[in-house]
């Protein structure tokens, strides 16, 4: 059994056809900023952050130094005996050393995990941005041959019709049509 195209309408083949180019217009640049995100947050994560905690580990190093220095000052001295107030910076200087070596690990533990969780959805965006770039573009310029194939076929049908006698019968739909197949009678005029 022969199939036929079942083509009612080739307004909404044009109108499908621009609803996917504004689809594409709004999803490729959508894709795109998904991406971008993606690679700024991880630049951040390595660059900024590391570099932060890099030097906030210089800076409180010192810092400590600077700290036990004076503790061991004032052991050494027998003049000054040494203070709460300089043990109290100690200690504080300790924990500070140990919150930004948690702080570097941590940020080294999240620059792994953040590349191993976006690499395969990032291939994944790729392959879909090139899917919208390549075979939807090429789909958009079928429709619009395929609404002008049909066109030129609905034109040229259409003047073969005007052209033979009793064609414009022919065209008529189905339901005006007589169950014999044949057009109804014309109604006569009193």
């Amino acid at each position: 059994m022969e199939q036929r195209a079942q083509v009612t309408s080739v307004e909404a083949l044009e109108s499908f056809r621009a609803s996917l180019i504004l689809f594409l217009s709004k999803a490729r640049p959508t894709l795109e900023e998904v991406s971008n995100e993606v690679l700024r947050t991880t630049a951040w994560l390595q660059n900024e952050q590391r570099n932060y905690w890099d030097k906030q580990m210089r800076l409180r190093a010192r810092e400590l130094e600077r700290a036990q220095q004076e503790l061991f000052s004032a052991r050494l001295s027998k003049l000054q005996k040494p203070t709460a107030a300089q043990q109290i910076a100690l200690h504080r200087a300790q924990r500070a050393i140990r919150e930004a070596e948690a702080k570097q690990q941590l940020v080294k533990k999240w620059s792994r995990d953040l590349e191993n969780r976006t690499e395969p959805l990032l291939k994944q965006v790729a392959q879909l941005h090139g899917f919208l770039t390549k075979e939807m573009t090429q789909a958009v310029a079928y429709l619009a041959q395929a609404v002008k194939t049909l066109e030129a076929y609905a034109e040229a049908g259409s003047r073969s019709a005007s052209s033979l006698p009793g064609a414009a019968e022919a065209l008529k739909p189905a339901n005006e049509m007589e169950p014999s197949g044949s057009p109804p009678p014309e109604p006569t005029t009193p």
